[in-house]
């Protein structure tokens, strides 16, 4: 499928769809996070009730590579995590191929983020965006396309 311009309804259901595999992915990135994070606790040992077992920096900078890892291998290889394969959308790039690099994905992955933080001001973006993309689409130069329904036999 091409990466037609999604306006209107069009935007309202690849946003909502966007947000249902988002809700998938996070099932499956959770697991990762907890088993960093009791990796840290191993190393770094339990410390005083006042100061924090793991430093703050390690655990967000581990975070953070655990999302360019999932997102980033997934994306890179066809477009969709498994989530996004559940709910038949696909990341192209600018030109519409699913040829995504490591900047893109670490940009969006970056973007997204911060999208999240300003109460998803970045995802309902793309209910006013022309071309219904949100900031992550736009910082990373690619967006997000509804795949056809496979034909069933």
């Amino acid at each position: 499928m091409s990466p037609a311009t999604t306006t209107g309804l069009r935007a309202w259901h690849i946003l909502w769809r966007n947000l249902a595999a988002m809700i998938y992915d996070t099932l499956l990135v959770l697991p990762l996070f907890m088993a960093t994070t009791m990796l840290w606790v191993t190393v770094y040992g339990p410390r005083s009730a006042e100061q924090a077992t793991v430093p703050n920096e390690l655990q967000w900078f581990s975070w953070l590579l655990i999302l360019l890892g999932f997102f980033g291998l997934f994306w890179r290889k066809n477009g969709q995590t498994l989530g996004m394969q559940a709910w038949r959308i696909q990341l192209v790039n600018s030109s519409g191929s699913t040829q995504i690099s490591w900047y893109q994905c670490l940009r969006r992955i970056v973007v997204a983020l911060i999208s999240a933080t300003c109460l998803g001001a970045g995802y309902w973006w793309c209910l006013i965006d022309r071309s219904g993309r949100t900031w992550h689409d736009h910082a990373s130069q690619t967006r997000l396309v509804l795949l056809p329904k496979k034909a069933t036999q």
